[in-house]
């Protein structure tokens, strides 16, 4: 071989070897996918510093952190979060979380097939962004995992956007450059047949199949105690909601998913069964319930009002910042120990209230003030993040750090639904870039106080940053050494002579494999002139071969930058690398055959 093709070729294999090694490493989880992002971005760039005749600079391959798709998907990330912190899902949650009380996982699948069916004419990120804070509620409330639905979350999205032209920009892109290249014949429902025949095949390989294939995730130290149950007590002022609440089959509706364990009316106790009692203002509530349901039972009855008379005695410096409940243990030695709960004592000293107490050997009915603390309680307390930090010093409690968690606040619900709806028409209607619809909406979700800039970086996951920086350095490695030419022209060499039904199967699995490695999008373009130009070698209709290329575009089901909304539920559903090449990769085959079978059939080839 002439030593000057080898030179210039030189980088291109160089690239080459680089992204097989970054796609090992992040397959076989021999490092931290930062790592791997960065040392892929640093080889890249010595590839652009000293191999001879190269067409991009260090600072192309940086682009990719302000690329646009990364930025969208980072907006849209915090415009769900302002979602999740006002809980302005709780309504659907509760409506789908009480259906089927005893069939959970059809839950799960009406989710599932509704996200698809919004899908096949919006665009899947925005629907992804809406869905994964309601599965993952109705998820906890019935004790499924959410590592085994998020992923298919992604998948039925893009199986659903298959089935249109308006399913996913992709489709909108490869039928933009096929109109200009004067193929008109790619319309709304040009792939529809097809489409619904792989997106009906794949969504039952994710929903049935895939939750087997993915491993059980704890997300949390956490998860493992929300069942616990602590006593607390709820004193009822005037005003109080629960006043009125009457006795039915001896329990009280209002309080069925709380055990009532006595009421103190004066020097009167009631104890259950509960016989023909109806509350009154003035009656004390002994409660035992679980940290979720006291969480509720906060936001909506105020509780931390009734204890304290006001919130704001909590840090009046630090009145922007959430409410914080976490666990703290009583240690042996310590000098709470055979004291009780000194409600006004504890606010003064510490800034925080003493909301419930577990005690794993028995549950006590006595008032908090009465009830004396022993070595072995767990408090769960409630403060302004500057109080708690103060409390991870003493020695009387031990601060539990897992178990801090926000109380989200309310009367905020309609701003946040005002914004992400004003954000998804902004990108349905197309009269803005979706970037700055995205960045617009997040913004809009901090200015108005539905989250803070702490709640809107913690949304911000640093795996997704560094993955799609590292895949569009790489993909921008390729495309300017040549070897994203290179591999279009060996498919077509490769393909050349066959029927028109073996070469549609065959640029389908071409363009499927490189999705996953470069961009969707990418791909379509490299690929919807060459399926174009090849047609009309043949003599044949362009139209099947342009849906070859965009179908196989959507099978981006084998790794996390293979499309937006696998990073979107990578973070959600505490995936690897190697989850996706493992659970999606089966699935690239399953709708390659399917295509094979129906798309040859359907358009006569």
């Amino acid at each position: 071989m002439d030593s000057s093709l080898i030179l210039t070729q030189l980088p291109m294999w160089m690239t080459f070897a680089v992204i097989a090694a970054a796609l090992v490493f992040y397959a076989m989880e021999w490092a931290s996918i930062e790592i791997v992002s960065l040392g892929a971005i640093v080889l890249l760039m010595a590839v652009a510093a000293f191999a001879p005749g190269v067409d991009f600079t260090p600072e192309d391959l940086l682009l990719g952190f302000s690329n646009p798709a990364l930025v969208t998907i980072l907006s849209l990330l915090i415009v769900g979060q302002g979602l999740i912190q006002t809980e302005s899902l709780a309504r659907l949650t509760e409506a789908l979380s009480n259906l089927w009380p005893k069939h959970p996982t059809r839950v799960v699948a009406l989710a599932l097939f509704i996200a698809a069916a919004i899908s096949s004419v919006v665009n899947n990120t925005p629907v992804v962004v809406v869905f994964m804070p309601v599965l993952a509620a109705v998820l906890t409330r019935r004790n499924l995992s959410a590592s085994h639905y998020m992923m298919p979350l992604s998948y039925v999205t893009i199986l659903g956007g298959m089935t249109t032209v308006l399913g996913s920009s992709t489709n909108l892109l490869a039928a933009g450059i096929a109109q200009k290249a004067g193929v008109h014949s790619v319309t709304l429902l040009s792939f529809a047949v097809p489409g619904l025949a792989m997106a009906l095949a794949g969504g039952l390989y994710a929903f049935f199949v895939v939750p087997r294939l993915l491993p059980h995730t704890a997300e949390t130290q956490s998860g493992t105690r929300r069942s616990t149950q602590f006593i607390t007590e709820i004193h009822l002022g005037p005003e109080h909601p629960l006043v009125g609440d009457h006795t039915v089959a001896g329990m009280f509706p209002k309080l069925t998913n709380m055990t009532v364990r006595a009421v103190k009316r004066g020097r009167i106790d009631f104890l259950p069964p509960f016989d023909d009692i109806t509350l009154k203002p003035g009656d004390t509530l002994i409660i035992a319930a679980t940290r979720d349901t006291l969480t509720e039972a906060i936001r909506t009855w105020h509780m931390l009002d009734v204890h304290t008379g006001a919130v704001s005695g909590m840090d009046d410096d630090d009145d922007d910042a959430n409410l914080i409940l976490c666990e703290s243990l009583v240690p042996p030695g310590s000098r709470l120990i055979n004291n009780g709960i000194d409600q006004a004592g504890f606010m003064a000293q510490h800034g925080v209230l003493i909301l419930g107490v577990e005690r794993r050997s028995r549950m006590p009915r006595q008032l908090l003030s009465e009830l004396r603390l022993e070595a072995g309680d767990v408090l769960l307390i409630a403060g302004r993040p500057k109080a708690l930090e103060r409390m991870r010093g003493l020695q009387d409690l031990v601060v539990l750090e897992w178990s801090a968690d926000e109380v989200k606040p309310t009367g905020r619900t309609a701003r946040a639904w005002t914004i992400f709806a004003a954000t998804i028409i902004a990108i349905a209607s197309g009269l803005v870039p979706i970037v700055a619809a995205a960045i617009a909406g997040a913004f809009a979700m901090i200015v108005s106080g539905c989250l803070n800039v702490r709640q809107a970086g913690r949304a911000l996951d640093r795996r997704v940053i560094m993955l799609v920086g590292a895949s569009i350095a790489m993909a921008t490695a390729m495309e300017a050494t040549g070897g994203a030419d290179a591999v279009a022209g060996l498919a077509v060499s490769l393909l050349s002579g066959q029927s028109p039904a073996v070469y549609m199967a065959g640029l389908f699995l071409v363009v499927a494999v490189l999705t996953n490695v470069l961009s969707n999008n990418a791909t379509a373009v490299l690929f919807t002139p060459v399926a174009i130009a090849t047609a009309a070698q043949l003599g044949i209709d362009p139209l099947p071969f342009v849906v070859s290329v965009i179908l196989g575009a959507n099978a981006s089901f084998a790794t996390p930058i293979g499309y937006q909304t696998n990073l979107l539920v990578m973070g959600a559903g505490h995936y690897r690398f190697r989850d996706f090449v493992l659970v999606g990769s089966p699935l690239v085959l399953l709708v390659w055959i399917v295509f094979c079978l129906v798309a040859p059939w359907y358009y006569g080839v």
